[in-house]
């Protein structure tokens, strides 16, 4: 018993740790995997045990102790008895997404469903089981039901905890460098700015705006986005077109900035007498698609139609404003958007 209550009072050791101490800026996949067999051994303990009253009072009296110890050293500390055990995954797992010192390394293992090791129960908690949890406890993580049906809540949950980030940083006074680094590191490491990762910006983007911490945290990533260009346009050509208006509604820099996407792929666009169309040299995007793009963001936001019509018109006309098919692209959207 002696060893059982001293591996219980270093697991309550290591939740405080992994929350409140920047120690966990040195973790590496090894000390992640240990701190999750800990906190798994220790539910293993309030499954064993809970029912027995006198091993329940003297874990209980030991984590009081471990509890005084704690409280010296880590200010704000929150005191964690026996009924705590059952859910030690969940502390911790949340502790450390809580701690401003999580290095993004550490936070990639988490959320990497793809990994082989999140894909053994004996490694890691299944992290995306805990996500209803997360989004009923915190409001600001909801977000529209058509990103749930397309992703999987893994995509809300990454988007939200980008969001916290970005929240304690700025909140703390962080620099804008470092705040940028934050998303760089977060979204562009690995797969960069593929398809799930244009959902997790997505999801960020959607979550309520509960606060201004929130709203700022967005409007810097709305920043970021509109230097990141590259990252723009793969999420303009990788997103639904509905998500996209979401998000333009909701963002009037996102409306602004999917606009000048939208022009910009015009703009790169050359007529094929072979095929009979407005084609890209990259093929990111068809004359068609783009079309109908434009038409659903006029939909979406009717109040913007008019300028950008007077846009097109002006460069139609600075093509020579011929009413033939095939010399100017401005002059072939605007005929296709007005039929």
């Amino acid at each position: 018993m002696e060893a059982v209550l001293k591996n219980l009072s270093s697991t309550a050791e290591l939740l405080a740790v992994a929350a409140r101490s920047s120690v966990v800026e040195q973790w590496d996949k090894q000390t992640l995997s240990r701190a999750f067999h800990w906190a798994r051994y220790c539910e293993h303990l309030f499954s064993r045990f809970h029912n027995n009253t006198t091993i329940n009072r003297v874990m209980g009296k030991q984590l009081e102790l471990t509890n005084e110890s704690l409280r010296a050293v880590f200010p704000g500390y929150t005191d964690i008895c026996f009924s705590d055990l059952f859910q030690c995954q969940h502390l911790l797992l949340m502790g450390l997404l809580k701690n401003p010192d999580l290095p993004i390394s550490i936070m990639k293992i988490l959320f990497d469903t793809a990994s082989p090791v999140n894909n053994q129960q004996s490694d890691y908690l299944d992290v995306t089981g805990f996500c209803s949890h997360i989004i009923q406890c915190k409001s600001a993580c909801k977000v529209l039901s058509p990103l749930t049906d397309l992703s999987g809540a893994d995509v809300e949950v990454q988007g939200a905890v980008l969001m916290e980030r970005l929240e304690d940083l700025l909140s703390g006074g962080g620099e804008a460098s470092r705040t940028e680094h934050i998303v760089n590191s977060f979204l562009q490491e690995g797969e960069g700015a593929s398809g799930h990762f244009c959902l997790v910006i997505a999801a960020a983007l959607l979550t309520r705006k509960n606060s201004a911490a929130q709203s700022a945290s967005q409007d810097c990533l709305l920043d970021w986005l509109q230097k990141e260009q590259n990252v723009l346009q793969q999420m303009c050509s990788a997103l639904p077109t509905t998500l996209i208006i979401d998000l333009a509604k909701r963002h009037l820099k996102c409306r602004d900035a999917y606009c000048d996407v939208l022009k910009k792929w015009a703009s790169s666009m050359e007529y094929s007498m072979s095929e009979g169309e407005w084609v890209q040299a990259n093929r990111t995007v068809s004359f068609q698609r783009l079309t109908e793009h434009f038409l659903a963001l006029f939909a979406a936001c009717p109040s913007l139609r008019e300028d950008v019509e007077k846009e097109l018109n002006v460069l139609n006309i600075s093509d020579g404003d011929f009413d033939v098919r095939g010399l100017s692209v401005w002059g072939d959207l605007l005929s296709a958007i007005n039929k």
